[in-house]
């Protein structure tokens, strides 16, 4: 997991009047932040912790904000006016405070703005522009239902569940490589069942399914933005022929490789 830098400085960064950043160990009580606002915290804590996204309502944002964790957090404090602007959907309630597992997607935005060091107005430039970016991706995720809750229902230990989250992003970021359910359970550290189990429980779906769905998506990307044939694009991401990749992609857009190649071409 993501181990915290130095503790820096705490940075109150206003975007607009609707969105304020907060960056540094807390506690940010006192910052200036749009009233009534909506917070999203961005915790990394130690080495053997795992990295959380915090949603929490207008009735508790400063009690979240206020708080000392002992490690460096990006915090979003957003006016309901912001999340109409972004259409956003989901929306806790007053006093609702709800923790996820950060997904790789949001950590990756989340660590750059965290640990930006350029100077002055440059910096204060790329940190608006990130905080924009992780704003719009995590109520795109929040909406379609995309965010693992911490513990929930769940009978995995902590140590498990963090094992989980190790293949899930295994999957996402080494997709290209040779991985098979055996391999992924021996290099996260958990046996067939313990994975097979507790895949589904906390993500939805197979190990399977979500290697299938991070190839075929690269795939998509891959008809679209290059001229590699569709064999090649097939074989780069996992197929090993041309008949298995074309029933896959069907079966997941609704088309074959050629015909969605030629779709986005004609547009």
């Amino acid at each position: 997991m993501d181990q915290s830098p130095p503790v820096t400085a705490r940075r109150c960064l206003i975007v607009s009047p609707e969105l304020t950043v907060l960056i540094g160990r807390g506690p940010f009580a006192g910052s200036q932040s749009p009233d009534g606002a909506v917070g999203v915290i961005f915790g990394f804590g130690a080495i053997d912790a795992p990295a959380t996204l915090t949603l929490a309502g207008a009735g508790c944002a400063d009690d979240l904000i206020g708080e000392d964790t002992g490690a460096t957090r990006v915090g979003l404090m957003i006016a309901a006016s912001g999340l109409a602007r972004i259409n956003a959907s989901t929306v806790p309630g007053l006093n609702d405070r709800l923790t996820f597992h950060l997904p790789s997607e949001l950590r990756a935005i989340a660590l750059a703005l965290r640990d930006c060091d350029r100077a002055s107005e440059a910096g204060d430039i790329y940190c608006s522009a990130k905080a924009i970016e992780l704003l719009c991706e995590t109520w795109l995720m929040l909406d379609a239902g995309a965010l693992v809750p911490v513990a929930g229902e769940s009978d995995m230990s902590c140590a498990d569940s963090l094992r989980l989250l190790a293949a899930k992003r295994l999957i996402d970021e080494q997709w290209g490589e040779k991985l098979s359910l055996h391999g992924i359970a021996t290099r996260c550290g958990l046996n067939r069942e313990k994975l097979t189990r507790g895949f589904r429980q906390m993500f939805s779906c197979s190990v399977a399914e979500a290697l299938a769905e991070r190839r075929l998506t690269e795939a998509r990307r891959m008809l679209a933005t290059t001229d590699l044939p569709v064999s090649s694009v097939g074989y780069e991401n996992g197929y090993l022929n041309n008949a298995s990749f074309a029933r896959a992609f069907g079966r997941r857009f609704g088309q074959s490789p050629s015909d969605y190649r030629a779709a986005r071409i004609a547009a």
